[in-house]
């Protein structure tokens, strides 16, 4: 017997339909409780049928996780675009700082090779002073040429070194 058909000998049902049994003062009365009776019912089965429908249960906990994972897709979307802008932001600031600090290094150099041109123009012997300003109309060359010159002595520094076994 189930819970909604079981007695407990004293003549009324006991479960979720506790209705006394053959109690109705009439046909109608007795209509009505039928109806009421299959209405519980199919409320009834309709709840089992839900709970023993594993599949459709399934399918509807795997939309739902879909659309979960459709909406973090998206939230992550998001902000992976904004990290990679304020990353392009900071480059483009940090870019830019260097190449100020690059250009005011390139102009201090240029004036510093400037006066030591005319330092050295104005104490240079007579003949010197026609290649100093030379030079001074092409600082670019000069600096060339110094470079050259600084490796040269580097690379003779360097061979005594090991001509004396120093390295």
């Amino acid at each position: 017997m189930t819970d909604a058909t079981s007695g407990d000998g004293d003549g009324r049902r006991t479960g979720s339909t506790a209705q006394p049994i053959g109690g109705a003062k009439g046909p109608d009365e007795l209509r009505q409780q039928i109806e009421q009776t299959r209405g519980q019912l199919g409320d009834t089965v309709e709840e089992l049928a839900g709970k023993a429908d594993v599949k459709g249960r399934a399918k509807a906990r795997a939309a739902d996780l879909r659309d979960k994972a459709g909406a973090m897709t998206v939230q992550l979307r998001s902000s992976a675009a904004q990290a990679g802008h304020t990353v392009q932001d900071k480059a483009g600031r940090a870019g830019h700082t260097a190449q100020d600090k690059a250009s005011r290094a390139g102009r201090t150099a240029q004036d510093k090779a400037g006066r030591a041109g005319h330092t050295v123009e104005q104490r240079a012997p007579g003949r010197a002073r026609g290649a100093v300003r030379a030079g001074l109309g092409h600082p670019r060359a000069v600096l060339v040429a110094g470079a050259a010159a600084g490796a040269v002595v580097a690379a003779g520094v360097l061979r005594r070194r090991h001509r004396h076994g120093h390295c």
